[in-house]
């Protein structure tokens, strides 16, 4: 396999992560700023380890077996409305539907929950390391929660002629356009019900499937010829899709990306709130002296190099079987 294709598979790999690693890292950042001031500080003094943590997740999606079905839920395989149909809580799904049927289609919105009641547990206990390592996960997965394309078993577009759509819509978008966006999202506030929430938060994003596949679909027939374009990364040239067709498709999404990364950094701000204010708001201050250990920075550092080494061999093998 040559160096430029190898180049490619990665790159691709790793913006069809997620919302991709700049804007889950984007997000986690923004919702610190959102905290009361009892939280604020703690969580500023190490909002470089929540932003940077907050790709946990996705580089364990090849390592870990049980972890690609937490961020998403792929409503269309349960039939007609189903996003409005499915039961809201994880016992009640368990009964109707069965583990083994939830974990194939995904379980975002009732992890999110799990996730909660972890970060709940790590205020109640006092562990600084708890606290922030899970509220860096769990505003991942709500993030994830967040992204139209998370909802539906067509997350890529490939059945219907689209591959490459969830790249663009969650990673080459928000990066091209994110100085544009205006994140003044108000404080964070207490969620009397997670559960729901995620819920709600699931049933926005899943109504904006249709639009997401639609004009991008219709775009693409009017502009072919300008879809993509090569662009120089060091000193190699990749083929990805244009600026100019990538600005044109923002457009005509009428600030839905924003929207949507607007409703991530509020939700997850909330809901780091709303564990610390069930936990009985511990006093944040005697944690302010703690900082993630220079050993933690460096093994999270390893994951992600052994992650980005499994993701090539992976990809490298699939190009060899096809």
């Amino acid at each position: 396999m040559s160096r430029l294709l190898k180049i490619v598979l990665l790159s691709v790999v790793l913006l069809s992560s997620g919302w991709g690693f700049f804007a889950h890292r984007k997000i986690n950042r923004l919702a610190v700023f959102i905290l009361p001031p009892p939280m604020i500080g703690f969580y500023k003094k190490n909002i470089e380890y929540l932003s940077e943590t907050s790709i946990n997740p996705d580089t364990r999606r090849y390592a870990v077996a049980d972890e690609a079905p937490r961020h998403y839920i792929d409503l269309d395989d349960y039939g007609d409305s189903a996003v409005y149909k499915l039961p809201r809580y994880w016992n009640q799904a368990v009964k109707k539907i069965g583990v083994d049927s939830l974990e194939a289609h995904g379980i975002v919105p009732w992890h999110i929950t799990k996730m909660y009641d972890q970060l709940k547990d790590a205020f109640m206990v006092r562990d600084p390391h708890k606290i922030l390592r899970i509220s860096a996960e769990v505003g991942h997965y709500i993030a994830d929660a967040n992204v139209p394309l998370h909802t539906t078993g067509n997350y890529d577009g490939q059945k219907t002629g689209q591959t490459g759509i969830h790249a663009l819509w969650e990673s080459r978008l928000p990066e091209l356009h994110f100085a544009e966006y205006d994140f003044f999202v108000g404080k964070a506030v207490y969620v009397p019900n997670i559960q729901l929430a995620a819920w709600a938060a699931i049933e926005r994003a899943s109504d904006a499937v249709d639009s997401v596949l639609r004009f991008e679909k219709e775009l693409s027939e009017k502009m072919t010829s300008k879809k993509f374009s090569f662009e120089t990364k060091g000193k190699q040239t990749v083929k990805i899709i244009s600026v100019e067709y990538s600005k044109a498709y923002h457009q005509v999404l009428s600030g839905m990306v924003e929207r949507q990364l607007r409703a991530s950094v509020k939700m997850v701000g909330d809901v780091w709130y709303t564990a610390w204010v069930d936990a009985g708001q511990p006093d944040l201050k005697e944690f302010m002296n703690y900082t993630p250990t220079t050993e933690e920075l460096l093994k999270r550092e390893e994951e992600l190099q052994k992650w980005k080494e499994r993701i090539y061999l992976s990809r490298q093998h699939e190009t060899r079987d096809n």
